[in-house]
């Protein structure tokens, strides 16, 4: 059973349109995450951790900012001669190489599917954070004799987030009984968008989606054909990091300061990999101040930084005070400039004196390249 060939397919775009100006330029996938990785870092981490070296990542748009990332795919052990890392451009039956669901994203790579050599296929997207063992689900999968087995977590769900999110019901054995969408309940079992299937499954359900003009996998498949197929939900009870707004982005971030959350998502024993880029250490000024903060390497602090975040190749400069902020990479915050539960993107120039107050729950989020 552990011998197993798994195919694994990775959704970058699923989300983008829940994420503002996070995603205008990038890709839910390329979104950065923790200082100094990008979310799709943790999905190939679990998948190459778990023994997935064949991997296909769909694109939609805006994603030269992820195929920079990725690379050849070195960093996650996925350059190879057969198999590996594949980026699939986007394509639809409409012909417009936009997608409408889930469906039609995996009609437009059928044939990739179909030349894989093995049992398996796991689908997910990048929108959760947290350390998966794939294999443990495919024991439970079998174990189960189930079609397909979904992934989830009974969780407290958001205000911004009740109206995003799949709710499953299942009976004593853990079969999928009911499916639920756009409830607006305050908890429950969320189905967090990750997928175990039988290939020839996948392949016989991907071609009669096609013909049938079907394209949102969770209402045709998970929804509408839950008491014909054996569906099976395999619960996470770990960390995990559940993005699917800028609040949710703003929250789950500030969680990486709590050292119990650090043990927890990096694990020596299942890494997280990411591209490697050489930087010079953090230089501090004699009058800077920093307290429970994670701070890249490459950045130049003068000011103050408290309960904050800052990636690589940060300014702040002296008299700065950045509290309760995530910084990402290049961006220079001005002298005696004031930041609060605010997300700068990269290269983001704040001039001196400014000052930008947000809320934890409403956290303020400046674009890419903008200067204020």
């Amino acid at each position: 059973m552990m011998n197993r060939k798994i195919l694994g397919i990775v959704f970058s775009n699923m989300h983008d349109n829940t994420m503002g100006s996070l995603t205008m330029e990038r890709t839910m996938a390329s979104i950065p995450y923790g200082g100094r990785y990008r979310l799709i870092d943790f999905t190939l981490s679990s998948l190459v951790n778990s023994g997935i070296h064949d991997v296909g990542i769909i694109a939609k748009n805006n994603y030269q900012s992820l195929m920079d990332h990725l690379g050849s795919g070195k960093e996650w052990d996925l350059s190879r001669k057969n198999g590996g890392l594949c980026v699939l451009p986007p394509y639809s039956r409409s012909g417009s190489g936009v997608y409408k669901g889930r469906l039609e994203a995996l009609s437009g790579i059928l044939h990739y599917i179909k030349s894989f050599k093995g049992d398996y296929v796991v689908m997910t997207d990048c929108d959760t954070v947290a350390v998966v063992d794939y294999q443990k689900m495919l024991q439970f999968h079998e174990a189960k004799n189930a079609d397909i087995t979904v992934f989830y977590k009974s969780k407290d769900i958001t205000k911004e987030q009740r109206n995003n999110t799949t709710l499953l019901q299942m009976d004593e054995d853990g079969r999928v009984r009911d499916v639920l969408m756009d409830t607006g309940d305050k908890s429950g079992n969320a189905f967090l968008d990750k997928i175990l299937i039988r290939k020839d499954l996948l392949e016989r359900i991907v071609m009669d989606a096609a013909s049938h003009n079907k394209v949102s996998f969770t209402r045709e498949v998970l929804q509408n054909q839950k008491d014909t197929l054996r569906i099976f939900g395999y619960e996470f009870n770990g960390y995990l990091a559940d993005i699917k707004s800028v609040a949710a982005y703003y929250h789950c971030s500030m969680e990486l300061l709590n050292p119990t959350v650090r043990a927890e998502l990096f694990q020596p024993l299942r890494p997280v990999y990411t591209r490697v880029r050489d930087e010079v250490p953090v230089k501090y000024g004699i009058k800077a101040v920093a307290k429970n903060s994670m701070i890249a390497d490459g950045c130049v602090i003068q000011g103050t930084v408290e309960n904050s975040i800052i990636f690589r190749g940060v300014k702040i400069s002296k008299g700065a005070v950045v509290k309760n902020s995530i910084i990402m990479q290049g961006a220079i915050v001005g002298e005696n400039a004031n930041l609060d539960c605010v997300i700068l993107d990269r290269n983001v120039i704040l001039r001196d004196g400014r000052t930008l107050i947000g809320c934890e729950s409403y956290p303020i989020c400046i674009e890419k390249g903008a200067v204020i």
